[in-house]
């Protein structure tokens, strides 16, 4: 990738709308857009300035891509005898280097969101010099340039695909760098550490002292216990990331749907009082404190009575072995039965929530089946009894025991948390070797392994196929 290009893309999503914006990036930014733009004042940086969009006289080809009757269409007027065609009306904002995104000059172009519109404005660009920007191409840049790192460039694709306000707010913390602060500290005990080994052997006919093994290991320590805490962390961001699956299952007619249908807030499935009416899985993803949840709704899990139904129980079951969560749903206010016992017995070894629904019609004094279960909640999908707790059990299911994690900087990204985990077992290998009393050269190798995985995270060492791989994931115009 050539950074001295001067490139240009559409940086608002497809389709029509009432602004679209296109970016141009790189040396020549200015000189691309001056003969497409009729400005009332010139260009500030960051100032926004009204213009016009102008067809120029010497871009032949662009005549022959966007005619006269397409730009009456766009509402434009007919020109004077020999003034150049008005396209649209334009705000036009210039961003000098290096304050800007990618610390390039950038020149962003907000004109009416047609895509007809914005198409030639980058036409009549490449016309001028610029090339099409490469998917993440704007924010390599300014990873490139030294703008961001790359845990805040991998921060800009998860604030993009947010689908929650939570997942966009964890995103910005990553944006700012919260992954990146928390991981320093860290590095900077372990260069120290390797600082101070390579003096010792680098230096040892002067006198250097090198640290005995106990201090060699109360640092390594320092160094593991803070990685090992971050790793831990990665078991919630992952679900913050990508959200979780949570299957319902139960008997028929014990209220699964009456149940889904209240966490999804509207009437998504149908309920009626014959039993066996789900016959197929029924899912939807909810937002449950700004986790996104996909909840599925199972068909009643029995003996079958026809090949539909078996078919449908198989899909069941699959969902219960595939789901992050299990909802095991019972009738509160009747005995348990035989396969009441045989469905927990098929939930165990899976994270798993009961609830007793139709607690509004009394609860059996039989209702023994969740005897000892922590998570065994009453509620009334009906009445809407015990649905607030439901919601506050899951969320505990998500966040673990110790719930969502205080601090910012947690691993959210499926990379991020294999880098770490080499990092920690590099960091064990060097505790065995100062134990096993291996010499201070070999014991540098283990360390120097640690802080690899460590530096790959940022991008300080990251190859150019990893690079490659990260951005081909980002938006054309990001």
């Amino acid at each position: 990738m050539n950074l001295d290009d001067t490139i240009v893309a559409i940086a608002t999503p497809p389709g029509r709308g009432g602004i679209g914006v296109v970016r141009i990036a790189g040396p020549q930014a200015r000189e691309v857009a001056k003969p497409i733009l009729r400005l009332k004042h010139d260009l500030e940086p960051g100032r926004a300035v009204v213009g016009e969009l102008i067809e120029p006289f010497e871009t032949e080809v662009s005549r022959s891509q966007f005619p006269v009757s397409s730009v009456e269409n766009t509402g434009s007027r007919k020109p004077e005898t020999g003034s150049p065609t008005r396209i649209d009306e334009v705000v036009v904002t210039y961003f000098a280097k290096p304050h800007s995104y990618t610390t390039d000059d950038i020149i962003e172009i907000a004109a009416h969101g047609s895509p007809v519109v914005l198409r030639h404005i980058v036409e009549l660009c490449v016309a001028a010099g610029a090339r099409l920007a490469e998917p993440g191409e704007f924010t390599m840049r300014a990873f490139l340039n030294g703008r961001i790192d790359l845990t805040q460039a991998e921060a800009v694709r998860d604030l993009i695909d947010s689908q929650t306000l939570y997942q966009a707010k964890i995103a910005a913390q990553q944006l700012e760098g919260a992954l990146s602060r928390r991981l320093q500290p860290v590095k900077k005990n372990l260069v120290e550490l390797i600082a101070v080994l390579e003096a010792g052997i680098d230096f040892a006919e002067d006198d250097v002292s090198v640290l005995p093994d106990r201090s060699i290991l109360e640092r390594i320590a320092a160094v593991h216990q803070p990685l090992e805490q971050l790793a831990a962390t990665f078991a919630y961001g992952k679900i913050v990331h990508q959200g979780l699956t949570l299957a319902i299952v139960g008997r028929p007619n014990v209220g699964k749907s009456s149940l889904f249908n209240r966490l999804v807030e509207r009437e998504r499935a149908i309920v009626t009082a014959t039993p066996g009416t789900t016959r197929d899985l029924v899912s939807e993803t909810v937002a449950i404190d700004g986790i996104p949840i996909r909840l599925v709704d199972t068909a009643g899990i029995r003996q079958a009575l026809d090949e539909a139904e078996s078919i449908g129980i198989r899909k069941s079951m699959e969902a219960l072995a595939d789901a992050d969560l299990v909802l095991v749903v019972l009738d509160a206010s009747r005995p348990a039965t035989a396969e009441d016992t045989a469905l927990m017995k098929h939930a165990e070894g899976r994270p798993t929530i009961v609830v007793g629904n139709k607690c509004d019609l009394g609860i059996s004094d039989q209702w023994s089946v969740v005897s000892g279960q922590s998570s065994a909640i009453h509620a009334s999908a009906l009445t809407g009894d015990g649905i607030a707790e439901l919601r506050a059990e899951i969320l505990g299911h998500v966040g673990g025991e110790t719930g969502t994690p205080a601090e910012a900087g947690f691993l959210t990204n499926v990379r991020h948390q294999h880098l770490v985990q080499d990092s920690l077992a590099a960091l064990e290998a060097a505790t065995g070797a100062v134990a096993g009393k291996v010499p201070h050269e070999m014991l540098l190798l283990d360390l120097y392994n640690a802080l690899r995985p460590l530096d790959a995270i940022t991008g300080a060492t990251t190859t150019d196929d990893i690079l490659n791989l990260i951005f081909s994931k980002f938006c054309i115009g990001k």
